[in-house]
């Protein structure tokens, strides 16, 4: 990142435009999917995740407070910046199933499989989209000199999502996530903050009409309506972000998730055109789509480490990991009572070093009598 200096690069209007043109190539040689332009005034959501934030629904996740109204204000958390260069890159395996939603919904119905979320079988997006949205930055900057700008994937408080819409990436689905009409939504978004002001991109209407089908299907009944997502509720939320003792009445729900949940995703009738990576990264990794409920709760927290090397999985670490783990076991012995390699991997967790993991064991093996 270069030192903001807050000037607007004396372009032409011509030239602004065959940059941004050739800005949106580069993108696509970099492996992006789509690349557009936004202006970065976001007052007209302040209001909304005020409300978010008032209501407690963000739940642990002290940073999407800590930083206020920063998450909309672009161009105080960058000052100069007057742009937002936003991409999107498909996240879907390029190897697997042709009906990919169906072998999703199939895992589900296997009580000892193991589900982890499509995203995070493969590399951390975060290291990948930034290195290359940093390349994409050099690039621009080799170009015209002198350029103020700071790169983001799901890294910093900026509301990505507002900004991809903004520029036209897509609309924002009921289930709060990014749909695009020609890819549905297994993409990551990634944004280049620029003080740069390139020609803007229109943004698109909603197509979601009357469909309330991510909203009925949430295990947790996490979306409370259009846009409304209760985190706290959320099993992504709960197996991701929560640190602490997942709350008794939502263990159930859970099912044999693991690590995230793609449900509102997988039933998004959009979700028909997703497309398939380009990129090596988002392969599968480690057989995770694939795994056994069994095989992953007997990693001993070396092999943990070793194996989830370079996943965004690491990142909960190993304790949290063996008590989602154990919530997904006891759900799995209410459902195959009398199994008995899924009691003896749960007694052989019930002297665990941690408070948490026990816990949390001793629920999964009260479920199997």
């Amino acid at each position: 990142m270069s030192e903001h200096v807050n000037r607007l690069p004396s372009l032409s209007e011509a030239r602004l435009l065959e940059l941004a043109q050739r800005i949106k190539h580069w993108g696509f040689e970099l492996g992006f999917a789509e690349l557009r332009i936004a202006d970065v005034d976001l007052s007209h959501a302040e209001a909304g995740l005020q409300a978010w934030l008032d209501a407690g629904m963000h739940g642990e996740m002290d940073y999407m407070a800590s930083h206020g109204m920063l998450r909309a204000r672009a161009a105080e958390l960058v000052p100069g910046t007057v742009r937002s260069i936003s991409v999107r890159i498909n996240y879907l395996p390029d190897k697997g199933s042709a009906d990919w939603r169906g072998a999703e919904a199939a895992r589900l119905q296997d009580p000892r499989a193991a589900v982890i979320s499509i995203y995070a079988r493969g590399r951390d997006y975060h290291k990948v989209v930034r290195a290359r949205l940093q390349q994409l930055a050099e690039r621009i900057r080799a170009e015209v000199g002198e350029l103020g700008y700071r790169v983001f994937s799901d890294s910093a408080p900026v509301m990505e999502q507002a900004l991809a819409q903004k520029a036209g990436l897509g609309w924002r689905g009921k289930h709060t996530l990014l749909i695009n009409r020609s890819a549905g939504s297994m993409f990551f978004l990634g944004e280049i903050l620029v003080d740069l002001a390139l020609p803007v991109d229109a943004p698109v209407g909603s197509h979601c009409g009357a469909c309330q089908a991510c909203i009925t299907v949430c295990p947790t009944q996490a979306i409370l309506g259009p846009h409304k997502l209760d985190a706290r509720r959320c099993i992504s939320y709960l197996t991701i972000e929560l640190k602490g003792s997942i709350p008794v009445a939502l263990r159930p729900l859970i099912g044999n998730r693991v690590y995230g949940c793609d449900d509102c995703q997988t039933v998004c009738p959009w979700n028909k055109f997703a497309q398939r990576a380009v990129l090596p990264d988002f392969d599968e990794r480690h057989g995770l789509a694939s795994a056994a409920l069994i095989d992953l709760f007997g990693w001993s927290e070396a092999e943990f480490l070793r194996k989830m090397e370079g996943s965004a999985i690491r990142r909960i670490g190993h304790q949290r990991w063996l008590r989602n783990l154990a919530v997904a076991l006891g759900n799995a012995a209410q459902q195959a009572k009398g199994d008995p390699g899924i009691v003896a991997a749960l007694q052989a967790r019930q002297g665990d070093p941690s408070e948490l993991v026990r816990e949390h064991v001793q629920w999964a093996l009260a479920c199997h009598r």
